[in-house]
């Protein structure tokens, strides 16, 4: 089923939708400038962070903990065990050894979906034809209905359960005690098989008029998995276990927690299996220069958006005649290009400035002297090579 309508923006409306278009270009420029600058600082930071753990890390033996390294920086490696045994106390499934229980609901929705198409008139006015269409798809979230263009006939139930995850309060390696979170997120995860037992107990909590059945050892709340109604739900549970893990953090007391480097940061390094410190922080370290470009990205895009919405008024006004504006827009969207390709290494070099001056002082003045030198020769006279001269030979040549 789908539903299509054709709605009109005349160019006045469009001209007034520019002019709140600049103001929300302006915002997202400043604030796509900070998070540049921001992200340049963040970076140094936790490669400074970084260098300086690498220098002071020692690498000691798990199963005991020794007082003089307390508040040391430390490496450790070993078996991890869960205190204690974590649980989803409103169902009553445990999981014996595990650092973590997660609960995934998911629900078999309405989803509306559309596709516009947008046509300029002379005169500048808009004419943008959308069509509707909604499909069935399961979801974990939930779909909230009441936005859709045509509610009726396509009405989404609240979920009966909602997923969640339940994580132990500490785990051991050897003798340390550490954060249940900081180790749990290094796990893998694997299913929990339910029985009679467990559907029986679960049906009893939860307040639905739907029937609950096994389906291979998952919960599905719907008469048949196999042919699935709008509110029909499906519940998973798994646990969530990690064999060994490797760590490198301040010892204080029995416990491995954050360190403070001396710029402030707090240094915490985690992995799965058993792993040196060197290739820990070589790991650390190319996620901090992923991370980085991903900003720097994010930025980069959210300064070419802003400049368009700043420049968008000019297409609009030509857009009076329709293939006008197309021209208009297609400079302005490679006028946006070039002020964030000037702006956006302009914000990342003054960032690096800012926190690594004398560098930046050092990459300025190398470049000064090869522009220079560049210049120099491209002034430097060329020297002229003398020639022997052509004796004229007399008599015939054979």
């Amino acid at each position: 089923m789908s539903y299509t309508e054709t709605t009109t923006t005349s160019w006045f409306t469009r001209i007034k939708n520019a002019l709140i278009g600049i103001l929300i270009g302006l915002v997202l420029i400043v604030a796509s400038i900070y998070f540049l600058f921001w992200n340049e600082g963040r970076a140094i930071q936790t490669y400074r962070s970084l260098v300086e753990g690498a220098g002071l890390v020692v690498s000691i033996d798990s199963v005991r903990v020794d007082p003089a390294n307390e508040r040391k920086l430390v490496h450790i490696a070993g078996p991890v065990k869960a205190q204690g045994t974590v649980s989803d106390d409103q169902f009553g499934v445990e999981a014996a050894g595990a650092l973590a229980i997660s609960r995934g609901v998911e629900m078999y929705q309405w989803v509306e979906k559309s596709e516009s198409k947008t046509e300029k008139n002379l005169g500048g006015s808009e004419e943008t034809t959308t069509t509707y269409s909604y499909a069935k798809e399961w979801s974990s979230k939930q779909v909230d209905s009441s936005d859709f263009k045509i509610p009726a006939g396509h009405e989404n139930p609240g979920f009966a359960v909602e997923g969640t995850t339940m994580v132990v309060d500490s785990a051991t390696v050897g003798a340390f005690t550490l954060d249940g979170n900081r180790v749990a997120n290094l796990g893998d995860e694997k299913q929990i098989r339910l029985n009679d037992v467990d559907l029986e107990r679960i049906a009893n909590n939860i307040a639905t008029g739907k029937p609950l059945r096994l389906n291979q050892g998952d919960i599905y709340l719907g008469n048949s998995a196999t042919s699935p109604q709008i509110g029909d739900m499906k519940i998973r549970f798994e646990r969530t276990d990690l064999a060994e893990a490797s760590f490198i953090g301040a010892q204080k007391g029995e416990s491995i927690v954050g360190y403070t480097t001396s710029n402030g940061r707090e240094l915490f390094l985690g992995a799965a299996g058993k792993q040196d410190a060197a290739a820990m922080f070589e790991q650390a370290q190319r996620e901090n220069t992923m991370i980085t470009w991903l900003i720097r990205a994010g930025g980069l895009l959210g300064l070419f958006i802003g400049f368009k919405l700043m420049t968008m008024i000019l297409p609009v006004i030509g857009d009076v005649v329709p293939f006008i504006g197309s021209i208009i827009g297609a400079g302005t969207s490679l006028l946006a290009l070039v002020f964030t390709l000037i702006v956006g290494p302009i914000v990342i070099a003054i960032g690096w400035s800012a926190y690594r001056p004398l560098l930046s002082i050092a990459i300025i003045a190398v470049g000064l002297l090869l522009a220079g030198g560049f210049w120099y020769l491209r002034r430097k006279p060329a020297v002229a090579i003398p020639t022997q001269p052509v004796q004229p030979t007399l008599g015939r040549q054979v």
